[in-house]
């Protein structure tokens, strides 16, 4: 469940960065990298965000199934 929650704050960040960045200034091992490009990669961080989310929801539902089962009494 924490891997997902770094990997979402990560890639929200990343969605950020490719929307604030021109395609020129990335770094080479990035996707997208273009040399002397002022275009900025708008789906490139629209998808970095919507994986995000979906880590996040995907901790959200990891950790309810945890707190179901300390909230459950053994069963006999």
């Amino acid at each position: 469940m924490v891997l997902l929650i770094i990997i979402g704050v990560a890639l929200i960040a990343l969605a950020i960065y490719y929307w604030v960045t021109p395609a020129g200034s990335l770094p080479s091992f990035f996707p997208g990298h273009l040399a002397g490009s002022a275009h900025k990669h708008v789906k490139h961080g629209l998808v970095a965000l919507v994986v995000g989310i979906a880590s996040f929801l995907g901790a959200w539902m990891l950790s309810g199934k945890e707190l179901e089962s300390l909230s459950d009494p053994p069963q006999a």
